[in-house]
């Protein structure tokens, strides 16, 4: 398995480590195991876990140098096999450390076979100043495929008085669904332009999730709905297109951002995947 362990120098000499991992989770008589784990530089995933039953293998994506320097360039490529059913996350939030002069990027390929589902949940992710990254996710289901994914994307670090001035984060996203195009999404964020009301009109945390899946009724989205005005005054919405739902938040604090999608994904996983929501411990450390 080839790796690339050589450190580098955080300065004018700077190498930009270039990371892959991909990871296969098949069905074996009713349990999803992950049997194929290939990676390249700095990227890893921890053994296979199972909080609920052997149904959900869950793992944990580690990139060990900790952040995400200019020029860097990952990549991620993830199958989940007919009937069965992965769960991704992070241990911690993703940072996005200054450009250095270079472009950082970060694709992520998700491929989910038939009847099969995949909750794509990282942890926040925290962009410094001058960080200048390209986000790419493209995911491709098959006919009776699940999907549950969430981003929350931090500009700057606020509690610390840093803000995001002059960087500059590119994204596009989509979903398809036996090769048919059904969510395309791309959004251009420049440093020092976000208090428009076109960008973040002045807040500095955004949130989205993503499910696509069978509908849901309108009951679902009116009880999501009545959590998030129970929670307190945000500014939230979440709409349902014909096989995909979006939520997003806008705000200045993670954590309550974090609290809002998990809310909306604790009303979603039950009809989607006819499972209670189990959070995964490695949020609460």
């Amino acid at each position: 398995m080839p790796d690339c362990t050589a450190s580098r120098d955080l300065g004018a000499g700077t190498t930009a480590w270039q990371a892959s991992l991909t990871l296969g989770f098949a069905d074996d008589a009713g349990t999803t195991r992950l049997l194929n784990k290939i990676h390249y530089g700095p990227l890893r995933v921890q053994k296979a876990l199972y909080p609920e039953d052997q149904k959900v293998c869950q793992a944990i994506i580690v990139h060990p140098p900790g952040g995400v320097v200019g020029g860097d360039q990952l990549e991620i490529d993830i199958g989940v096999g007919t009937q069965a059913h992965a769960f991704i996350t992070t241990p911690g939030a993703a940072k996005w450390y200054q450009a250095n002069g270079k472009q950082s990027r970060q694709a992520v390929h998700l491929h989910v076979n038939e009847g099969a589902a995949l909750e794509w949940l990282p942890q926040e992710t925290i962009f410094f100043d001058t960080a200048n990254v390209v986000l790419e996710q493209h995911v491709e289901l098959a006919a009776g495929a699940t999907f549950l994914g969430c981003e929350i994307l931090c500009m700057g670090r606020r509690g610390s008085g840093e803000l995001f001035r002059t960087g500059r984060i590119r994204q596009r996203s989509s979903i398809r669904r036996e090769g048919r195009l059904i969510w395309w999404e791309q959004g251009d964020m420049v440093g020092g332009r976000l208090d428009s009301p076109l960008a973040l009109n002045g807040h500095t945390v955004c949130a989205t999730l993503t499910a696509a899946g069978k509908p849901l009724p309108a009951a679902v989205l009116n009880d999501i709905r009545a959590d998030i005005a129970a929670d307190g005054a945000h500014v939230f919405g979440v709409t349902q297109t014909k096989g995909v739902l979006v939520a997003r938040h806008l705000g200045d604090d993670s954590e309550t951002a974090r609290r809002l999608m998990l809310a909306v994904w604790r009303r979603l996983r039950p009809h989607l995947l006819e499972r209670a929501a189990v959070t995964p411990r490695i949020w609460q450390t």
